[in-house]
């Protein structure tokens, strides 16, 4: 099969919004992403999988390419944003000085505007992988839409082929939910393909935006690799939730590509016996979204105008045993090129 690429142009330009924020350009296949402020999605747990809550922004060290980072805002869960601000100090060190709404932050409002809940994409496949438990996966779909909290909107994707638009990003549950009883299944699994345009468009926005995909088998149809796709999640900070059947367990390069690509970007992969637990790992990603540390960054001057590694880490010696999870960096400027072809784009509708 001839090998497309999706040409990736990730800039470094100035950014006067405050956010994380990306913008499509006149070409379609092109996307200039501002990382002038870098947002990461940090869960914290314990070795029971128990999330670990009441967290500061001084309980976090943040370094991109071992270069030391200053926390710019600060958010846990579906709490309200806070601005971190450095302040002077006699010392010439700086002292954190933390700011919410309520504190008379001038800026605090406008801020917690901007990361106030999260947008969630939800990617359905209705391939014909799905036929035989496809009401099954619409009640589950269904449930989740109507378990979610502290999410600004949700938009409804499926994918076969073609990738369909079903809803557009909204804040009116009930136009997602009948967008959900009106999916078909269809043909065969072009699911990367489907994934790369729902990343996309997920990039466009600012704040905390996640991608959660459902999935009833293995690709078979799409035109790009699944790498390219995680790299882009990766560089436009959304996390990638994959849940799926033993339909694509049974394969194992797909399991291993749906594990490493919702690892790269933060999120997890799920792999579920029967349609029961297909609802408890839609559950689980339910809780992960509302325990979510959202913490913002303006990088250090680095001379590096590539792949920027991120590590996060916790601070204090009572801290340690806890675990991390978030996206290990993201790429600055392109130095691959990835594609997906004119006809795959526009099959999106």
């Amino acid at each position: 099969m001839k090998k497309y690429f999706l040409f990736l142009c990730l800039l470094a330009v100035p950014f006067s919004g405050g956010g994380a924020g990306a913008a499509a350009q006149d070409d379609s296949s092109r996307i200039r992403v501002s990382v002038v402020l870098v947002q990461l999605n940090v869960a914290v747990t314990d070795n029971k999988g128990n999330y670990i809550s009441g967290l500061g922004p001084e309980d976090f060290a943040i370094t991109e390419d071992k270069i030391a980072e200053k926390t710019a805002t600060f958010e846990e869960g579906n709490g309200p944003t806070r601005r971190v601000i450095d302040i002077g100090s006699p010392d010439g060190k700086g002292v954190a000085q933390v700011f919410d709404k309520s504190s008379g932050d001038p800026d605090g409002a406008e801020g917690s505007k901007r990361f106030a809940g999260a947008n969630v994409f939800i990617l359905f496949d209705t391939s014909n992988y799905m036929y035989r438990g496809f009401v099954f996966a619409q009640d589950a779909i269904a449930d989740f839409i109507r378990s979610l909290e502290g999410v600004s909107k949700v938009a409804l994707y499926s994918y076969s082929r073609d990738l369909s638009k079903v809803t557009a990003l909204t804040p009116d549950r009930s136009q997602v939910l009948r967008g959900v009883r009106n999916t078909v299944a269809g043909d065969d699994a072009a699911l990367y393909n489907g994934l790369l345009l729902t990343v996309k468009d997920a990039a466009q926005l600012t704040g905390r935006k996640a991608i959660v995909v459902f999935s009833n088998g293995p690709d078979n149809a799409s035109l790009v690799p699944p790498e390219d796709v995680a790299e882009l999640a990766q560089s436009t900070g959304t996390i990638i939730y994959m849940i799926s059947t033993q339909a694509a367990e049974s394969e194992p390069v797909s399991t291993a590509v749906f594990e490493r690509m919702s690892k790269a970007t933060g999120g997890k992969a799920y792999f579920s016996k029967d349609w029961q637990s297909e609802k408890q790992a839609f559950a689980s990603i339910r809780d992960d979204l509302a325990h979510l540390y959202a913490i913002s960054y303006y990088p250090q001057p680095n001379p590096n105008r590539g792949w920027r590694a991120i590590s996060v880490k916790l601070v204090g010696k009572n801290l340690q045993k806890y675990h991390i999870r978030t996206r290990a960096g993201y790429r600055l400027l392109q130095t691959t090129q990835a594609s997906l072809p004119p006809e795959a784009e526009s099959a999106s509708r």
